[in-house]
């Protein structure tokens, strides 16, 4: 279980939230932004977004990541109550060195599934477990999830978290990531 580390307001440019930081006893650092009073809510709308420090700091067109979390951060803004969880899962939990080695690969051909096998690791390692004590923490009764990937909803119901409804976060493919959007649709499930 977590335990509430500090809190604080936080303005941003898509609104003003609430961010908080739990001790889950392991050292990770993953931010939670709240908007308005999610405690004991339904149908809260949930954005759990892995880091992607190309993507959401640096702007990378390789991928949808920072697309993503605009886009949760400003409909969390222009609603009265929802949460955004931030896991510092880089490049789907393989770390950031590792994310780099797989863009190499991807520049000789591999997609990003392929990439992450050829280097010993699996195309997905995030872990949930996290997202579901914060929910459980605030004592969520359901969530609105905004997601593509199903894998973050089966991993929600399976632990006991009611997922009442999805919300699409759908991208403009563009040439730098149309490749790395048709393999998540084809290879991961993705619903793009």
């Amino acid at each position: 279980m977590i335990t509430l580390a500090a809190k604080a307001k936080l303005p941003t440019l898509a609104g003003d939230f609430d961010i908080y930081t739990f001790d889950d006893g392991e050292n990770n650092e993953n931010a939670v932004i709240v908007k308005g009073d999610v405690r004991g809510k339904e149908d809260v709308p949930l954005r759990i977004h892995s880091e992607c420090l190309t993507g959401d700091v640096f702007g990378s067109k390789r991928c949808d990541c920072r697309d993503q979390l605009l886009k949760s951060l400003v409909y969390l803004g222009e609603h009265p109550y929802g949460m955004l969880i931030y896991l510092r899962q880089e490049g789907r939990g393989i770390g950031l060195i590792n994310k780099i080695k797989a863009y190499s690969l991807q520049e000789q051909g591999y997609d990003t599934v392929e990439a992450n096998l050829k280097l010993g690791l699996p195309a997905d390692r995030r872990d949930y477990t996290y997202a579901v004590d914060v929910l459980k923490y605030f004592r969520i009764k359901s969530v609105r999830l905004m997601t593509n990937n199903p894998e973050k909803i089966h991993f929600l119901e399976e632990s006991g978290i009611r997922v009442s409804g999805r919300i699409p976060m759908k991208s403009q493919a563009t040439e730098f990531n149309k490749f790395y959007l048709m393999t998540k649709k084809e290879k991961m499930g993705h619903q793009l």
